[in-house]
């Protein structure tokens, strides 16, 4: 306890801080941008974020390709702090302007960095971008008073024996074993944990992270699974058997695999980046050793948004 005259010293010089300037200057949030540079008529809504990055006195650091697609081809004028190149930039926050693909690839420039990250929807379904441009002012300025949620979103990451991956090595939803072009199919022997599983015969076998449940892997019979589950799921493309199915086993186990394929080659697909490896290659496919945080507006629930982006449980037949 403080008494006596140092008690009422301290509080004069905080009832004065602001005549004396001790108080300090609110600190400015840093927002790195990121966007899809396919999207010329979606120029209205990236002035509209920006303008509400302005309005909130925010730094902004754009990413080169991007800001070179929205002062050029887009004719506008940004204010920026900087403009980046890779991942030499430092912020509070990151924001994807472009469906969920863009979301995807800004995941994989500031997920190790423990940066959030915040989804604004301008492509079609918006799964993991959920946030609509009319809404962004609303959702922005929530943020810059503190009012949001983060999600932590496990990510798998690949190793390989043999070759070194030019592409970033990690996925926020999944690492794709796959067939090349017109080949034919391939076999993919698959140990958990060392453990023999099954050998694969098939196009392709997917690793997919509870959050890549509701997109390649659903598209080829893999369940949905709740994000924050600490599983993984392995699900193949076109088997050559009815007897194989998905199979989810425990976030922390460790996937091997390799391949054989008439061609001698195949394709790994890191959350759709494709890169191409000779067949005596092994794969081990585990956790990474960070999670993808992800920005939610308060209240937002998975379970709505699955209802709502996926139609899950509506009877869409005609009466």
């Amino acid at each position: 306890m403080i008494y006596g005259k140092k008690r009422d010293f301290i509080r004069k010089i905080t009832t004065f801080a602001p005549v004396m300037g001790i108080c300090m200057e609110k600190k400015k949030l840093r927002f790195a941008i990121f966007g899809n540079e396919y999207q010329a008529r979606k120029a209205t809504a990236i002035q509209k974020v920006l303008s509400v990055l302005e309005q909130l006195e925010a730094m902004v650091y754009i990413d080169r390709p991007f800001y070179e697609f929205i002062t050029k081809e887009l004719c506008l004028t940004v204010d920026v702090a900087d403009v980046f190149d890779d991942d030499n930039f430092d912020v509070d926050f990151a924001i994807s302007l472009g469906g969920d693909g863009t979301f995807l690839k800004a995941a994989s420039r500031v997920g190790s960095k423990k940066i959030p990250v915040i989804g604004v929807n301008m492509g079609r379904l918006g799964f993991l971008a959920d946030v609509l441009p009319s809404e962004a002012e609303t959702v922005l300025t929530s943020i810059a008073g503190g009012s949001y949620e983060i999600e932590e979103h496990s990510a798998i990451e690949i190793e390989t024996d043999g070759e070194r991956l030019t592409e970033i090595p990690w996925a926020l939803n999944d690492i794709a074993i796959l067939k090349r072009d017109n080949a034919s199919m391939i076999s993919i022997r698959t140990s958990i944990d060392d453990e023999y599983l099954v050998t694969y015969q098939a196009d392709g076998l997917i690793v997919s992270t509870p959050t890549g449940s509701t997109a390649y892997s659903l598209s080829n019979g893999g369940p949905i699974i709740v994000p924050q589950t600490d599983t993984l799921c392995l699900t193949p493309v076109a088997p050559h058997s009815l007897n194989i199915r998905p199979i989810v086993i425990s976030g922390s186990s460790e996937v091997t695999l390799s391949v054989v394929s008439r061609s001698h080659n195949y394709l790994v697909a890191i959350d759709g980046r494709s890169e191409s490896l000779s067949e005596n290659t092994r794969v081990t496919i585990r956790r990474a050793p960070f999670t993808v945080r992800i920005v939610r507006r308060s209240g937002n629930r998975y379970f709505s948004t699955l209802r709502e982006k996926m139609m899950w449980g509506s009877d869409v037949r005609n009466v």
